[in-house]
């Protein structure tokens, strides 16, 4: 029987199909396994179930052994997996790409409305005793109706936020490597370069894949070209964005408020300076965190664990050069 390594719980009845098929160890710790302990939980393994939070590389492959036929990730992101290295050993990386567009689109438009609308700001507010009458000059935020959306990274997500601005009559801007005319042909989309963007937007959604190119594409620079008014919202990758540049941006008056479901580092720690402001919103990562879709990601992680080890193809695939060999 085949051996798999679980690096931390997914929804059960899919434990349940690991574990009928193949000899499974889960980590049933919420943190996840230290370095030392992955790397001697992963040998003799012939496939690994594993989550960003893993570093899966040379080290750990040669770790596992000759055997390991399969390393499935429960993300759309993959870049804590050396996919080259992968490829070069012909071990097939699925991931799950299709589950969690709708539901990270969703989970941007509320960060938006929370931080523009000044929601968590104003419910602390009301906790602590400070609602004493109706002002009109309270808790002014900034309105999605009509204004703005810059988006960067017209991807699957993207557009998805895309069509949800719409149905708040915003005007959608959106860059990327390279004009989407396919979608433009659908949709209002108008495609700018990144200065254009940051200085005409009044909300800017961060879609993009996290590289070399995009490590802290926000930072002073790209916030000294934002309106006064602007709010940034990132449900990508933490380090896309600076965050001390985010924090001298949002103590100095050159944004108004941020969203942040994903963070640099992850997770914050307890003393970074972002958690004492009022007008960045921050929450764990929890974009795809709907019960529909983390059991969708877990379902589709699982079959693709259990059809490497079978040898057969990955439902999703992120080197499937791999099977042209």
């Amino acid at each position: 029987m085949a051996r798999t390594f679980v690096s931390r719980e997914i929804f059960p009845e899919y434990i349940e199909k690991i574990e009928e098929e193949t000899d499974a160890e889960v980590w049933k710790d919420e943190l996840p396994p230290p370095r030392d302990t992955l790397l001697e939980k992963v040998r003799g393994i012939d496939g690994l179930l594993c989550l960003l939070t893993d570093g899966i590389d040379g080290e750990l492959m040669d770790a596992a052994g000759r055997q390991l036929r399969v390393i499935s990730q429960i993300a759309v992101g993959y870049n804590n997996i050396d996919i080259p290295e992968a490829t070069r050993r012909g071990i097939p990386v699925g991931y799950t790409p299709e589950a969690l567009t709708q539901t990270t689109a969703d989970a941007t438009l509320a960060l938006m409305l929370t931080a523009g609308r000044r929601v968590t700001e104003s419910e602390r507010a009301v906790r602590a005793g400070k609602w004493r009458t109706w002002h009109p000059l309270h808790y002014l935020g900034q309105d999605l109706y009509g204004a703005t959306l810059g988006i960067i990274g017209m991807g699957r997500i993207g557009l998805e936020v895309a069509k949800r601005g719409l149905g708040f009559d915003m005007k959608i801007l959106y860059y990327d490597i390279a004009p989407r005319e396919d979608l433009e042909a659908d949709y209002p989309l108008t495609f700018v370069d990144l200065d254009t963007l940051l200085r005409e937007s009044d909300f800017v959604s961060l879609h993009t894949v996290l590289d070399e190119s995009t490590h802290h594409l926000i930072s002073d620079d790209a916030f000294s070209k934002m309106k006064s008014n602007a709010v940034l919202v990132n449900a990508a990758r933490g380090p896309i964005v600076d965050p001390a540049a985010l924090h001298r941006a949002l103590t100095g008056g050159q944004i108004a408020a941020a969203g942040l479901d994903v963070t640099d580092p992850e997770p914050i720690p307890m003393d970074d300076p972002l958690l004492t402001l009022d007008n960045c919103v921050i929450v764990p990562h929890i974009a795809s965190a709907s019960v529909a879709t983390r059991r969708e990601m877990s379902r589709i992680s699982a079959t693709n664990l259990l059809n490497g080890v079978r040898g057969e193809r990955l439902l999703t695939c992120v080197n499937p050069e791999v099977y042209d060999r």
